[in-house]
């Protein structure tokens, strides 16, 4: 169970200053974290340690992570946004 810091502190984290990430991240932040197992919120979590533009590279798909777990979750989150 995610405890409301944790939960907090992630959310602030999805902040960005750049609406295209603030966008994708707190979208799936909204949707999904809660219902991911903890494998995925770490990864997600990790992934929030990337610099933005490094990030915004992901998840406009114009790169890809070498790790397959973080590659995953960039899925994830690109996936959600087009729900």
């Amino acid at each position: 169970m995610i405890t409301s810091e944790e939960r907090a502190r992630v959310y602030w984290q999805c902040r960005r200053g750049m609406r295209e990430l603030d966008d994708l991240l707190q979208n799936y932040f909204t949707k999904r974290y809660d219902d991911e197992d903890e494998g995925v919120r770490q990864a997600f979590c990790a992934l929030l340690e990337y610099p933005d533009q490094l990030l915004l590279e992901y998840l406009m798909g114009r790169l890809v992570p070498h790790d397959p777990v973080l590659a995953d979750v960039v899925t994830r989150v690109r996936s959600t946004a087009a729900d």
